[in-house]
């Protein structure tokens, strides 16, 4: 994810910009630039790092003031490193384009073969810089660079917001959209482009959400939408936002963990990038290496219940026994016993968990490759890796991780099915059908979503002075019940214990009475009947249940919870935001702070 704005004015651009992409930093903060028009040329100016970074050198330019356009962009990085090179805006080989992106060109590889026949080169390992030469390219036989732009986005395959300055309309900005977010603000004598409403907030409150497959055509004074295809033009509604500045940062809702949650679709569109092709799964990262006869996954909290989720799929899809351990305990172990066809996957949202990178490191030291899966570029269990799988989930601000685990979830279903087809585990139609399961959960989930909140509104508002819970699960729900129990103490304090559902009765059961509630995942799988054993159980001791379970099943329970059904194990990516939904609701309404819980931290670079 990254943040994108562009500025047609009679402001002082720059820091118009600037401003903006202050606003949207946390979208993306591994590197920052900015073009603008000036004296006849396109200027680019770029730095690694926070903003602060290219606003130091920024304040070495001279001509910043004076221009009344400029275009502005913030990185969280999905190809190259986040170096200089490869840090947004990209220029044209004849410097007559300038460009910022945020998306995955998924066919940039095939475009770039052509372009560098007909001698272009290139800086970056972007595919950004190759699509703003291949702007140019067709430019050449194309009547202007509006023409040139729509040709070259329909040549384009895959996701996109961009911007586009041409140094020939110092004036002008060139904006389109598909399948990434970018809206058109609507002010006085100015006029605004944007991956989000806080970035140009502060000077106009009219907006048109712009669709997929629309170009936008703005000056100071004025603007024209287009369709990608043929450039007929389109009318919009103009919309005017009542938010006030922090509200809109959030995007309306009352706290980023709530955004995050109902980003979920968004992540799994995006994890879905680059990493399909006709039909099947493409993961290039792991083409070097071989199937590991055994995987070891390694992992801390959150990640360690992905990894503890994931394991189903990898022992049933792929065939590839799995043991998951907890980081902590495993770089302590006196001795580790590697066979030499085993591989380790260490998981980690931020790549800097301290202790997942020591067993990381400790797995090296055994001559085992070691496989990192998590959501930084350029972090350290990316780097010290022998492969790494991005997430591409965006940054993650609320410190209790949600939309997290929903991408780790994905990318762990992803590598089932890439080693399935590797190791004859699943018939090419097995897999097609599973992964168009996976296709359809973004419109799933944004249906789904809404009622799920509201349901969890109102099971919090029983529940929220409980002071003890249990969650319980089987097979693929049991880590589900783990991260539900941890994401209820993280958030609201009360105490909370997952457990294998087959388990209550040895020991645990003796808390149960009528003032502690357990949390059931009762879903539609060959495992229901003896999940409802459990759950009779917990009643025959005067327990409360809350079930969580698909329509049409009897449930007898005082609480029912109905989510939408799909087949075993993807029914976790359903159950995962009930699960998220109403530990947020209990919090909220208990007055915790949500977003930054007591005690915790976002990245655990401790031990």
């Amino acid at each position: 994810m990254c943040g994108i704005i562009g500025y047609a004015g009679h402001r002082p651009a720059v820091p118009v910009v600037i401003e903006g992409l202050r606003r949207l930093e946390y979208r993306g903060y591994d590197s920052a630039g900015v073009a603008f028009s000036g004296h006849g040329n396109l200027h680019v100016v770029r730095a690694t790092g926070k903003l602060a970074a290219l606003e130091e050198k920024l304040a070495h330019e001279e001509s910043v003031i004076t221009p009344t356009c400029a275009m502005g962009h913030t990185r969280w990085a999905t190809h190259g490193a986040p170096v200089e090179r490869n840090a947004h805006p990209h220029c044209s080989n004849d410097g007559s384009l300038a460009m910022v992106h945020n998306g995955i060109i998924e066919n940039f590889q095939e475009l770039k073969v052509e372009l560098v026949a007909k001698g272009y080169t290139f800086s970056s390992e972007t595919d950004t810089e190759v699509l703003v030469n291949l702007i140019e390219e067709r430019r050449k036989n194309a009547p202007d660079v509006l023409h040139a732009f729509a040709e070259a986005l329909r040549e384009a395959h895959g996701t996109y917001a961009v911007c586009l300055m041409d140094r020939a309309e110092p004036g002008v900005i060139y904006a389109a959209r598909m399948s990434a977010p970018l809206i058109f603000g609507l002010g006085t004598g100015e006029n605004f482009v944007a991956s989000d409403i806080p970035a140009f907030l502060p000077f106009t409150r009219k907006v048109i959400f712009l669709e997929d497959g629309e170009i936008v055509r703005l000056t100071a004074t004025t603007y024209e939408v287009l369709h990608l295809e043929d450039l007929r033009p389109k009318v919009h509604e103009i919309h005017t936002i009542a938010w006030d500045m922090q509200a809109a940062q959030k995007s309306g809702y009352r706290h980023f963990m709530l955004k995050e949650i109902f980003e979920q679709p968004r992540v799994i569109l995006d994890g879905f990038a680059g990493r399909m092709h006709e039909g099947d799964v493409v993961l290039k990262e792991l083409d070097a290496l071989p199937v590991p006869r055994r995987l070891h996954i390694v992992a801390c909290g959150t990640s360690y219940h992905s990894g503890l989720w994931g394991r189903h799929l990898l022992e049933h899809w792929a065939h590839v026994p799995v043991q998951v351990e907890i980081a902590s305990e495993f770089r302590y172990r006196e001795a580790v016993l590697f066979d030499k066809d085993d591989m380790v996957l260490v998981i980690s949202q931020s790549g800097e968990t301290a202790d997942t990178l020591a067993a990381l490191r400790a797995a090296k030291k055994c001559g085992v490759p070691v496989l990192g899966l998590c959501n930084v570029v350029g972090s350290s269990i990316a780097r010290e890796a022998s492969a790494v799988l991005y997430t591409q989930a965006g940054p993650e601000i609320s410190v209790a991780s949600t939309k997290a685990m929903c991408s780790q979830m994905l990318m762990l279903a992803l590598m089932a099915l890439y080693w399935a087809r590797r190791n004859e585990g699943m018939t090419l139609q097995e897999r097609r059908t599973t992964l168009a399961l996976l296709a359809g959960l973004p419109d799933l989930l944004d249906a789904a979503l809404p009622a799920m909140h509201q349901r969890a509104r109102e099971l919090s508002r029983k529940y929220a002075q409980t002071r003890n819970f249990f969650y319980l699960g089987r097979g693929h729900c049991y880590p589900l019940a783990l991260e539900g129990a941890l994401k209820l103490k993280e958030l609201s304090y009360i105490h909370a214990e997952g457990y294998a559902a087959g388990e209550m009765k040895h020991g645990p059961i003796a808390l149960i009475d009528p003032s502690f509630p357990t949390f059931v995942l009762a879903l539609d799988d060959a495992l229901l009947p003896k999940v409802v054993s459990n759950m009779v159980e917990v009643q025959a001791r005067q327990g409360k249940v809350i079930a969580l379970t698909n329509e049409g099943l009897d449930m007898h329970v005082e609480d029912i919870w109905e989510i939408p059904r799909l087949p075993s194990p993807l029914a976790g990516f359903v159950a995962l935001p009930a699960l998220q939904l109403f530990s947020y609701e209990v919090a909220d309404y208990l007055g915790k702070d949500v977003d930054q819980p007591r005690n915790l931290a976002k990245s655990v670079t401790v031990e």
